[in-house]
């Protein structure tokens, strides 16, 4: 199974406060940044993410590949520079229709929600996920879930898991524990591994994952019990 999301050349100067905004370039520097998305871009797109080299990247942008390597130091780098526009736009949407939700909708249904629109991004980026996941491994394994996408999924999760908490409408010690074991069942590995061996659709996968949310929901006292004196 592969998935070629629609590709966006990212800015060369992102919005000031963004996850993804860096200092600003100088204009050659820029442009051979440019020159090295666009390159890769065309390439994954031809012959797919897996089968393009490091090396063939740099010769196809016109740059050395210690200029490819001092910018990304490998191809799972790069591949979440070349889907950053991608990126940018799903946290835009999500942050848009957060503050919309907030104060009319519930944070566990906020929660579920978000949580279905993850999987949909998960879905439309298996490919890319699969080798930013790949050049996690090794030496570097769990470098992926320190980097800036992922600490930011995890934020969402948390946060709303805590409003969930302190509104009393959900019963959860570890917020944080909690969010990373919701966001286990979307790695991308286990999410291929659904997919292609299991043969679960989205929609069975984004059932269970509902019903794991609703299990979080804190649960009333049963009629007759007596409360405890203060």
């Amino acid at each position: 199974m592969s998935h070629h999301p629609k590709l966006h050349t990212p800015p060369a100067a992102p919005r000031p406060g963004h996850p993804s905004s860096r200092p600003r370039e100088r204009r050659d520097a820029a442009e051979r940044r440019q020159r090295i998305l666009a390159a890769a871009a065309r390439l994954f797109m031809e012959r797919g993410v897996e089968a393009v080299t490091m090396e063939e990247i740099a010769r196809a942008a016109g740059v050395g590949k210690g200029t490819l390597y001092r910018r990304y130091s490998d191809k799972g780098q790069l591949c979440l520079a070349v889907i950053d526009a991608c990126i940018r736009h799903f946290q835009d949407e999500v942050t848009a229709e957060l503050s919309r939700a907030d104060g009319a909708t519930s944070a566990l249904d906020q929660l579920d929600a978000f949580l279905g629109r993850l999987i949909a991004f998960v879905e439309a980026h298996t490919e890319w996920l699969g080798v930013v996941a790949d050049q996690a491994a090794g030496e570097r394994r769990g470098a992926f879930h320190c980097g800036p996408l992922y600490q930011w999924v995890h934020g969402v999760v948390a946060r709303l898991l805590e409003r969930a908490v302190a509104t009393g409408e959900a019963a959860v010690e570890d917020c944080v524990y909690t969010a990373d074991v919701l966001l286990a069942t979307v790695d991308v590995d286990l999410y291929l591994f659904q997919r292609r061996e299991r043969g679960y659709t989205p929609e069975r996968i984004r059932a269970g994952l509902r019903r794991l949310v609703a299990g979080l929901r804190a649960r009333p006292a049963p009629e007759g019990r007596e409360r405890a004196s203060p």
